[in-house]
């Protein structure tokens, strides 16, 4: 049987209008556990958008801050959560000038709509500190892994955090579809941008809290477990 895995995300208050477009696309409430409606993008089919959310469906809406990891030998889930409301309370909120639908790569995500330093500083910082949490990387996570072409910087984060995109290789993003076929990525960024542009009001976001999910096995869905709102 397999351990359980937990991860540190940015996932928004779940009475906000961001948590409901979110998690209303993947067809998942990552804080219930239960699936949830499709809200299909106009324009796309409804027949085949739970298959082109299958992916990160599975790990419910986010933004990835510390990747999923096992826990370390004599660390606790009890002591995880009590380092994590103790070093939340120490934080100030992080402004972020907007979100917009991007395409990165094969997906679709919401990512900033300017870059910002702080948000880097913040994200690397919290790798870190979480650090003494990790257990050591399987190896069959790391083949994985070393399957995506990497920066030389890629590698050595790889080797020093479990997780190659932290540091200066970090892009915050909140996942919206699993990888496109080429000629459904342009009309289904299109799509969610509207979808988007229809259920919030444009305008700054502010990230005030991160939280923890946890997923039993790895044949599970992600639970979102609890929030920690900064200071």
């Amino acid at each position: 049987m397999s351990r359980p895995r937990y991860a540190l995300y940015y996932a928004p208050a779940a009475d906000s209008a961001l948590w409901r477009f979110g998690s209303a696309t993947l067809g998942y409430d990552a804080l219930t556990g239960e699936d949830t409606s499709f809200a299909v993008p106009p324009g796309c089919e409804p027949a085949g958008w739970p298959a082109l959310t299958e992916e990160p469906r599975r790990y419910g809406f986010h933004a990835t801050l510390k990747a999923p990891f096992e826990l370390a030998d004599g660390r606790s889930e009890e002591q995880l959560r009590a380092f994590a409301r103790n070093y939340a309370a120490g934080l100030e909120s992080v402004p972020l000038a907007g979100l917009s639908v991007t395409a990165l790569g094969s997906f679709v995500a919401l990512t900033p709509s300017q870059p910002s330093e702080e948000l880097q500083r913040f994200a690397f910082a919290l790798v870190q500190a979480f650090e003494p949490f990790r257990a050591p990387l399987a190896e069959t996570d790391k083949a994985r892994r070393l399957k995506s072409p990497l920066t030389p910087a890629q590698h050595a984060y790889l080797e020093a955090y479990g997780y190659p995109y932290v540091g200066d290789a970090f892009r915050f993003h909140m996942t919206l579809t699993g990888s496109l076929p080429g000629e459904h990525a342009t009309p289904v960024k299109q799509a969610l941008e509207t979808a988007y542009a229809a259920a919030l009001p444009a305008g700054p976001v502010r990230l005030d809290r991160f939280a923890l999910f946890k997923q039993d096995g790895r044949a599970a869905r992600f639970r979102l477990i609890d929030y920690y709102l900064f200071g």
